[in-house]
């Protein structure tokens, strides 16, 4: 576990640095919550599922989907992870869809490192609902 830090600490980390951090927590929740119901599948088909909520499309979903809940200071921690060029994009992923998960991933991790736990949890419980798929419901 990381040392919880102060949000004025936070900010001055490098937005990529967030988001490295952001996509871990993004990941872990994810497999925290698909696990139970797919516990008796295979490695890959948990991967599999895994991926539908991790992919960069998927995070840009959720972040579209959160802003109307986020505070000005979440919009402003998005933005600057959003606006960070990273210098490379997978491929078959859309520019602007990496940018904005690259701003979602910021903003968790933004939260995680200062120890927002109960902010975190929520707005990772209303992404996870709006970007998944129909059969999982």
């Amino acid at each position: 576990m990381i040392k919880k830090i102060s949000e004025d600490e936070a900010r001055q980390i490098n937005p990529l640095n967030l988001a490295f951090i952001g996509d871990t927590v993004w990941e872990a929740f994810v497999r925290d919550k698909i696990f139970p119901q797919f516990m008796g599948h295979s490695a890959a088909v948990l991967h599999k599922v895994c991926v539908e909520f991790v992919r960069a499309e998927a995070q840009s979903d959720a972040i579209e989907a959160l802003l109307g809940e986020l505070s000005e200071e979440e919009v402003r921690i998005f933005k600057r992870g959003r606006n960070q060029k990273s210098g490379h994009v997978p491929r078959n992923t859309i520019l602007a869809d990496y940018r904005r998960a690259t701003g979602f991933e910021a903003l968790m991790g933004f939260l995680y490192l200062t120890g927002q736990s109960e902010r975190l949890n929520h707005l990772m419980t209303l992404a996870f609902e709006a970007v998944k798929p129909e059969e999982l419901n």
